[in-house]
């Protein structure tokens, strides 16, 4: 009776090692197509904005933490105080490409910091998000920062 007993938990304890391993496998594979999104994605499109937005006066600067998030940094015009903050993350542990956005911002420069982290590009499939267009990253960056300085008047009204 021991003898057919035997191979089910030497099994078990086989599918647990092939479970681990699988997500394992899994988190490795997030963080290198996270690596991939910030190095040909996300720094192209930051780069292009930071370029860009020179012609209106406002320092922009990107920077990556390498397999956990890629983020730029938006200073108030014509000034060294940084204003608005938009830092996609790879969720810690992550084993898909589902990221978020930590958008940090202050109404003025002597302001506190105001947070909120919320979906990356939400309904938008982790195997899209590694095709995504250089455009459609910059689009998503452009209408949290609009939003985010239209609600910042309406509030100090």
């Amino acid at each position: 009776m021991h003898e057919m007993a035997d191979p089910d938990w030497k099994e078990q304890l086989k599918g647990c090692f092939e479970d681990i391993a699988i997500l394992e496998r899994s988190r490795l594979e997030a963080i290198e197509n996270f690596e991939q999104f910030s190095e040909f994605i996300a720094e192209p499109a930051f780069e292009a904005l930071e370029a860009e937005l020179k012609n209106y006066q406002i320092r922009a600067r990107h920077t990556t933490r390498k397999g956990r998030s890629v983020g730029l940094r938006l200073d108030f015009r014509r000034s060294k105080t940084d204003h608005f903050h938009y830092t996609i993350l790879l969720p810690k542990n992550a084993v898909e490409l589902k990221l978020h956005v930590q958008v940090r911002g202050r109404r003025t420069p002597k302001a506190a910091f105001e947070e909120k982290v919320e979906p990356f590009l939400p309904g938008t499939p982790p195997e899209k998000l590694i095709k995504l267009a250089k455009e459609d990253l910059l689009a998503a960056v452009i209408d949290r920062y609009r939003d985010f300085v239209l609600e910042s008047m309406a509030l100090s009204d």
